[in-house]
């Protein structure tokens, strides 16, 4: 039976974000992700993990500036200094809140940067985060994004990640599997969830199109379920979607794997 993290930057928007460890537990969830904790002191994150028993499951590097629209900072020459100071940031919060996994965000290419040079840096960066990890086994992930979500990224396809993964070479580093995404850029999603098997470590899911509830547009969820019990995916799938209406009242399609509110709550 599939595993399913509530990711707390989706999931429970009608409470503030502190808030949400309890509402996923008491929705159901034993584990969360989100995109980032660095808002909050890693200690008190972690006191609400505790108190709601859940797991953290994943969260991303420091995405650079997101005002000034940064969207990470691995693949850009001359910021390899701050992507750098915002690994061992990262890996801080991880070990506080004994987290396996952090997504590295590849960011956008510079205007009038050569996508080659874009490459190279996004390899050697990709590398530092990973070997620096690796002292902590903590894996670092790579995710494609789609290009109409957020225009000028540099990875966007499975073919790509694939590529990279080979030239990074660091034992610790595996895909994000996002089939929202994938779904967007390439569709042909069972074949991806087999001919990938094994170099992906997480998985991400949402409805298409509008990024809802996975049991609202075009891709059949339990048919993906039910491949990737077959196939015998052991990770997490992360909910990343935008609800709706009240988080609570979209989960019916989750019932049937477990995800089932706590009583008297």
């Amino acid at each position: 039976m599939p595993k399913f993290a509530a990711n707390l930057g989706f999931l429970f928007p009608e409470v503030e974000f502190l808030e949400r460890f309890e509402a996923a537990a008491n929705a159901g969830f034993q584990a969360v992700e989100f995109p980032f904790p660095y808002a909050y002191p890693a200690y008190e994150i972690a006191q609400r993990l505790h108190r709601a028993e859940l797991q953290q499951v994943l969260f991303n590097l420091p995405p650079g500036n997101l005002e000034a629209g940064d969207r990470g900072l691995a693949c850009i020459p001359g910021r390899e200094a701050e992507f750098e100071a915002g690994v061992d940031t990262a890996l801080a919060y991880a070990r506080v809140l004994q987290c396996p996994r952090l997504h590295a965000m590849a960011g956008l290419i510079p205007p009038h940067v050569d996508p080659q040079v874009c490459e190279a840096t996004y390899i050697r960066n990709i590398k530092t985060a990973a070997r620096k990890a690796a002292r902590y086994n903590i894996r670092i992930l790579i995710e494609p994004i789609n290009t109409y979500d957020v225009p000028g990224y540099f990875l966007n396809r499975q073919d790509q990640a694939q590529r990279l993964l080979k030239h990074i070479n660091e034992p610790n580093v595996a895909i994000q599997l996002d089939l929202y995404h994938c779904q967007i850029m390439e569709g042909n999603l069972s074949a991806h969830i087999q001919e990938m098997q094994g170099q992906y470590a997480h998985i991400q899911i949402a409805g298409v199109p509008g990024r809802h509830e996975p049991n609202i547009g075009e891709i059949n969820y339990p048919y993906l379920f039910d491949l990737l019990d077959r196939i015998g995916y052991k990770g997490w799938i992360g909910c990343e979607y935008h609800p709706r209406g009240k988080t609570t009242e979209g989960l019916n399609w989750a019932l049937a794997y477990g995800i089932k509110p706590k009583l008297n709550t």
